[in-house]
């Protein structure tokens, strides 16, 4: 069953010279439990594609087409409708955590604003909330880091506390943007861990990512993006043996080699 569905989606940008256009028509359907995979290089429309549907954008730019969640068009919804449609609907993980926090306000703080909107949490529940979030983000010390201020803790850090956030909220969508970019390789791998887990259980994600090797991981279909348009699409084998676009072979090959390394330097010479 579609949970989502977008059709040509078209976003441009007005600036002061000149207009550019960023998505050129984009289509596609998201299945209820289904992990969708949007790939492309920065640049490509991957996140732009999303901001537009979460009503995200400012008045720079002009957005056309449709965007169903359900029966609500997230394209001509009001204000009050998509506030309330994001975190209890869908919840984006973006890509830059240090955005997403407020200088001013403690961490601890920002946490339970955030729970106190989308939840009927008491502030004991939201207290134990945030505590059990952060262990299960790899996070030492949860007590002492709801204490801290966004500029006393890493990039990863940060995060991972907004992965947390997200998965507690529990939404209908959950849309991560480059979620392992700023994290190390061993963390990358136990958050991993936690977005296949989410799907194994039955959650709907977008999972948007430059990395092949990560969308092979995790998506149940993947989408290919270039230039604002999607060029492939299809299950991840079937990308992998029957790329159309010439961007998505170069992924391909890259992966390849990649693997093509690893056998090597598993097994020597031989």
């Amino acid at each position: 069953m579609s949970i989502l569905t977008v059709k040509d989606l078209q976003v441009t940008f007005k600036g002061r010279k000149k207009t550019t256009e960023i998505l050129k028509g984009v289509s596609f359907e998201l299945q209820k439990g289904e992990c969708l995979c949007i790939v492309g290089e920065s640049g490509s429309g991957k996140t732009m594609t999303m901001k537009s549907i979460m009503g995200l954008l400012d008045t720079n730019f002009t957005i056309k087409g449709e965007a169903f969640l359900d029966d609500i068009n997230l394209l001509t919804a009001s204000k009050e409708e998509m506030r309330q449609v994001r975190g209890k609907k869908m919840t984006m993980i973006l890509q830059n955590p240090m955005v997403c926090f407020d200088k001013l306000y403690r961490i601890g703080y920002q946490m339970a604003e955030t729970f106190e909107a989308h939840t009927n949490w008491s502030k004991e529940e939201i207290y134990q909330k945030s505590i059990e979030m952060l262990k299960r983000m790899q996070l030492p010390e949860p007590d002492e880091v709801l204490k801290k201020y966004p500029h006393q803790l890493s990039g990863g850090m940060l995060q991972r506390i907004m992965i947390g956030i997200a998965l507690a909220l529990n939404p209908d969508i959950l849309i991560a943007d480059e979620p392992t970019t700023a994290i190390d390789s061993v963390t990358q791998y136990e958050i991993m861990k936690e977005f296949i887990s989410l799907k194994e259980a039955g959650v709907t994600i977008i999972f948007i990512t430059h990395d092949l090797g990560v969308a092979s991981m995790i998506s149940d279909r993947l989408i290919v993006m270039n230039k604002g348009l999607i060029v492939d699409s299809g299950t991840f084998e079937h990308i992998k043996e029957n790329a159309n676009d010439e961007y998505t072979k170069q992924l391909v090959a890259q992966k390849k080699a990649v693997v093509a390394a690893f056998k090597k330097s598993l097994g020597g010479r031989n």
